[in-house]
């Protein structure tokens, strides 16, 4: 195992030669009107927009700054852009239940007219009405129905008084009503007269008003009927007029819309409803416009019972020439669905049809709507009204409290509108994953799935791609063209973002904010083009402002407060690499791991599980050491042994099985009792099998020690130990390969931990012969020698401790 060669330094960074490119600079580049890297999710958007059936919404789901927002938008808009404009659809007011508004669909445009051509009608009625109502014609036939109520009462009552004075006897008005009197040669009998007169003669006049009064009573019984029948036909007379008033008004309207049949049904509605309630456009008598009987307010807010004549437009798409493509991005639940506000009158909360306003899913009915996921689950119910209206393909505008029936008062409870949308929900894979486990409606509602990658293929062909997306980027942001070499220097950027040489990202926010400040940084130094030296600035600048803590916990190492050491070799103690990520930056940090092993039953003890600082994923890494040790050098005996690992100076918590190989080379080394270099560093997640795995972070890892042994000067036997599955992944800093290149560092590629172990003690590891046998003066025959005396040890003691139980 002697032939481990170290990594040159064109393994250690991919770079990218500029002379390959064509350009002179990015000006010289046509914008790129294809999204690169991303053929899995362009082909899934193209099919779950094509698809025209019920559930097949989408879900994009991605790490975040990938693009995924303005992707969607752009092909969305260029979609809806060859589709028809959706209709315009209103709520008007329905006269025979006004609590259940009305909703029209009309086409785009036509519901803006409607509204406004009603409105003309309402005005013109408020002139026209009262005109009609003014005009001699109208008084004159009142007055004649009038007269002729006042002719037949006049008559009754004069046939009455003729009867009477057949029989000598007065019909007198009093200030009572009508009363009868005894006449003699036209003369009224006062009482004493009365008196006076034969018993006979008294008692027939008597007998004679009794029936006079009779026939007066039927008379006046009359008159309230005939009253009502005067009425009636005053009433008639109004309808008349007001109908001959409005109709003329209206006709023009259905003649318009009649290819509506719901417009034309309401028009007749709204006829019917003016005849019935004519008295609310008659003038009052200082000439202010009334409402069933109620003045009308001068200001421009009326109350809401005075809008029963409008159209309430909810969503209008007269100036459009596309299907709308709309962002919510307050998914609230009202501002979904719609709601019904209300007006504060007189200490009451009114309403009606005017009233209710339009949610994100009518202004995108039609069209598509694009919503953050994680948006829509944080606020209260809006993703359980978001499926709900796409379960039943209808939008259903309720207040929460409606919904959850918390409330009991009377409200509005506008008609259904009709859904017909594309929804495409924006988050991560964690959350897409979430929803379809615990949601069972989630699959059904959104069946396209548009998965979108952070990296794609690095290839000649890939890297022209990428400078026309940055001469693209260049354009749409106003800044300064990239030469060559900047370019270059993008794509090696990227790389590194990506964590591997073979791959570019796609997470363009990121490219994005890199072109802005090197553009920056060449404005600052007077260039027309931007360089690689201004992309390099802009890339340190970011670091220098995020690396606050790095930089103290350089400075700690440095001082001793962390002992780490670079030179000189110690048995059970090993460099493991870590890095600490800090959101938008990490860094590498070595800290120390040592291991301490005694005769025991097999355990490996990892003191930061015990102390419950490691998490799930680094207790599996140590767990899996035990196996290691039990297959491979104690299947003829018992593993009786003790160990105990753990991360020195480590005060927080420790995840991930990347250190898994310098814990075993620890634990080795204290078993075989062979000291360590303490100018390697290793790191890398070790199997059961002893094969080295791959591990993240592995640039950062290494950049990491070589600053720490760079601070304390480099003598050419430093260097790192990286899993050979990790070299694919190398974009290291161009000073840790000129240090290589200088022979002053080395990175040297493993496979597995005998590899490891060979490097980091200077002994070979040595392999079973045919015999089975490791070879003497070999690290592991140390080791299986070692836990052959512990395991021999632990026999005699637990066969002495059981003489002495017997005796």
């Amino acid at each position: 195992m002697s032939d481990i060669t170290s990594l040159s330094p064109e393994q250690l960074c991919n770079r990218c030669n500029p002379e390959e490119f064509r350009f002179n600079s990015t000006a010289d580049l046509e914008n790129l009107a294809e999204v690169i890297g991303q053929a899995r999710a362009m082909g899934a958007l193209s099919f779950g927009i094509g698809i025209r059936r019920e559930g097949y919404n989408l879900f994009a789901l991605g790490p975040p700054g990938t693009g995924k927002h303005s992707i969607i938008a752009e092909l969305l808009r260029r979609q809806a852009a060859i589709e028809p404009v959706p209709p315009d659809w209103c709520y008007v007011n329905n006269f025979a239940d006004p609590h259940k508004p009305v909703a029209l669909r009309l086409p785009p445009g036509k519901g803006v007219q409607l509204r406004d051509d009603v409105d003309i009608v309402v005005e013109d009625l408020h002139e026209a009405v009262p005109a009609a109502f003014d005009s001699d014609d109208y008084r004159a036939r009142v007055a004649k129905i009038e007269q002729e109520f006042e002719t037949r009462e006049r008559d009754a009552l004069e046939q009455v008084q003729h009867e009477a004075e057949e029989r000598n006897i007065s019909l007198v008005r009093t200030q009572s009503g009508f009363a009868f009197a005894a006449m003699r040669n036209r003369k009224v009998l006062n009482a004493e007269e009365l008196e006076k007169l034969p018993e006979k003669d008294r008692q027939g006049i008597e007998q004679d008003i009794l029936e006079l009064q009779g026939e007066l009573e039927r008379t006046i019984r009359q008159v309230p009927r005939w009253k009502q029948e005067a009425r009636s036909r005053i009433k008639a007379l109004n309808r008349e007029i007001a109908t001959l008033a409005v109709r003329h008004l209206l006709d023009d309207l259905r003649g318009k819309f009649s290819v509506f049949p719901p417009v034309v049904a309401y028009l007749n509605a709204f006829e019917n409803d003016v005849i019935d309630h004519v008295e609310s456009f008659r003038q009052a008598e200082d000439g202010q416009r009334t409402f069933f009987g109620m003045p009308l307010p001068t200001s421009a807010t009326a109350a809401p019972s005075q809008n029963r004549y409008q159209i309430n437009v909810l969503v209008a798409h007269g100036d459009e020439q596309a299907s709308p493509v709309i962002y919510e991005d307050s998914p609230s639940y009202q501002s979904l669905v719609g709601r019904v506000e209300h007006l504060a009158e007189m200490g009451a909360l009114v309403t009606d049809f005017t009233m209710i306003k339009p949610g994100a899913l009518h202004k995108a009915n039609g069209g598509y709507l694009i919503l953050d996921a994680r948006k829509v689950l944080s606020q209260p119910y809006a993703w359980e009204g978001l499926k709900r209206a796409l379960s039943f393909n209808a939008i259903r505008i309720e207040s929460l409290g409606q919904m959850l029936s918390l409330v009991s008062t009377v409200s509005l409870e506008p008609e259904s509108i009709p859904l017909d949308i594309k929804v495409v929900l924006i988050g991560d894979g964690l959350l897409y994953y979430l929803l379809s486990f615990y949601d069972p409606e989630f699959c059904k509602l959104f069946k396209v799935a548009v998965d979108f990658d952070d990296r794609m293929e690095r290839t000649a062909g890939n890297h022209d791609l990428y400078a026309r997306l940055i001469a693209t980027l260049i354009r749409k942001e106003g800044l300064k063209h990239m030469d060559r070499g900047a370019v270059a220097r993008v794509i090696e950027h990227s790389s590194r973002v990506a964590d591997d040489a073979e791959r570019l990202s796609t997470h363009m926010h990121g490219i994005a904010d890199l072109l802005r400040e090197a553009d920056y940084w060449a404005n600052r130094n007077h260039r027309d083009t931007i360089t690689a030296s201004d992309v390099d600035n802009a890339i340190n600048a970011r670091i220098f402002r995020l690396d606050r803590v790095r930089e103290r916990v350089y400075q700690a190492i440095a001082r001793g407060t962390l002992l780490i050491d670079t030179q000189g070799e110690k048995v059970a103690q090993v460099n493991a690499l870590t890095v600490v990520d800090m959101g938008h930056f990490r860094f590498g940090q070595p800290s120390r791991v040592t291991a301490r092993v005694r005769m025991g039953e097999g355990d490996v003890i990892d003191i930061e599980r015990e102390v419950e600082l490691g998490g799930p994923l680094h207790s599996k890494g140590v767990l899996i050491l035990t196996g290691f040790l039990g297959s491979r050098y104690a299947q003829q005996f018992p593993l009786s042994v003790a160990a105990t690992l753990v991360f020195e100076q480590s005060y927080g918590g420790v995840e991930g099985d990347s250190a898994s190989l310098a814990e075993l080379s620890a634990l080795l080394s204290a078993l075989a009792d062979v000291a360590i270099k303490q100018s390697f560093a290793i790191t890398g997640s070790v199997n059961q099998h002893g094969q080295v795995q791959a591990i993240g972070g592995v640039n950062e890892k290494i950049e990491g020690f070589f600053d720490i042994c760079n601070a304390r000067g480099l003598n050419g036997l430093q260097g790192v130990l990286v899993p050979a599955s990790n070299v694919k992944d190398l974009m290291l800093r161009a000073d840790v390969v000129q240090a290589v290149r200088d022979r002053k560092f080395s990175v040297y590629p493993v496979e597995t931990a005998d590899q490891a172990i060979t490097l980091l003690t200077g002994m070979n590891a040595g392999e079973r012969d045919d015999t089975g046998e490791f070879p003497p003066g070999t690290v592991n025959r140390l080791v299986e020698t070692r836990l052959i005396e512990l395991a021999e040890k632990r026999r005699v003691l637990v066969s002495s401790a059981g003489d002495e139980l017997i005796h």
